[in-house]
């Protein structure tokens, strides 16, 4: 009986550091996929086919890995303000392009839509080191254009898309108006228990519990949570209260962390959203919610210019800019 014993708990510890060691091995599979079951890679559509104008972009990250983005134009053309569009983790920018469409006319803007490395049309494996490559470059492609408003470029990021938005935004406080968060996790490491409860007690991020003696393994952490503090622009978070994949505290974790250092930042929640139906079962509230975020900080952008050269011209400037 104890020898029976003793090949039990040996058989289910080697299990257990198979696991683990396919886990590792084949992390970013389960964390990018460019291709889900039942998907192909490569596009189904193209914005053509909503009858959007658009222009390919082809470019380079800082690694030179090519990338494939797409720049669909507001009809009639204007200059600003210009949402740079992070997906989720699965799938395309042309599984997007709906959500793309009526934003575009509900906000009247233009949207940059980028393909991470290893999706869609563009070369390399996804990594979180290189995708941060891969939006940086992205943004200042969008600096240089003389047909938008540089000054009025605003990042809107669901899910995995939030986390890298998130980076840049942090990273571009210069570049960057203002950041939009849609049911975004706090990190991967706290998503790791969340879709595997065993792994709790091995990894997790800040908010989690337990020894995390597995983190340094993670290649691909993306600790939202940790960045979020750091970004001084104003941050708009949407929760769908229904998400069945990112459990809707991670939303209400990361506004909590970000209005200790950041006097700008608005929570919406929405009771019937889930993961990506959210800006669906939104509705209007949904998108007037936006509108009403952009329009204040736009406003706000415009004053602060405005106070500037006036400062310049030996105007002191001093009033404060109010938030809501």
């Amino acid at each position: 009986m104890a020898s029976f014993l003793k090949a039990l708990v040996y058989g289910a510890g080697g299990m257990a550091v198979v696991g683990m060691a396919a886990l590792v091995a084949f992390q970013e599979r389960l964390v990018y996929l460019p291709a889900p079951p039942g998907y192909d890679r490569s596009y189904p559509i193209t914005p053509s086919n909503l009858r959007l104008d658009y222009e390919d972009v082809w470019l380079r990250s800082s690694d030179g890995v090519r990338l494939h983005a797409w720049f669909v134009k507001h009809d009639p053309p204007l200059r600003g303000p210009t949402v740079l569009f992070f997906q989720e983790n699965a799938g395309n920018i042309a599984h997007r392009l709906e959500f793309v469409c009526i934003m575009m006319q509900r906000l009247h803007c233009n949207v940059f839509m980028l393909s991470y490395r290893g999706y869609g049309e563009s070369d390399g494996y996804p990594s979180q080191h290189g995708i941060i490559k891969d939006a940086q470059a992205a943004l200042d492609h969008l600096t240089q254009r003389n047909d938008i408003d540089p000054s009025r470029i605003f990042i809107f990021g669901r899910s995995l898309g939030g986390a890298v938005g998130s980076v840049l935004a942090k990273n571009n406080p210069d570049k960057v108006s203002a950041l939009i968060l849609e049911n975004t996790f706090t990190s991967i490491l706290d998503m790791a228990g969340v879709m595997l409860p065993f792994l709790k007690w091995f990894v997790g991020g800040s908010v989690s519990k337990g020894p995390k003696v597995l983190n340094c393994l993670v290649r691909s952490p993306w600790s939202t949570i940790d960045i979020i503090e750091q970004i001084k622009q104003p941050i708009l978070f949407l929760s769908g209260l229904q998400d069945e994949l990112v459990p809707p505290s991670h939303m209400q974790m990361l506004y909590s962390k970000a209005v200790e250092h950041n006097r700008h930042c608005l929570f919406v929640d929405f009771p019937n959203g889930t993961h990506m139906n959210t800006w669906i079962s939104g509705g209007d509230r949904y998108w007037r919610n936006i509108q009403l975020f952009l329009d204040q900080y736009i406003s706000e952008i415009n004053q602060c210019k405005s106070r500037s050269k006036e400062s310049d011209n030996g105007d002191d400037g001093n009033d404060d800019i109010t938030a809501r």
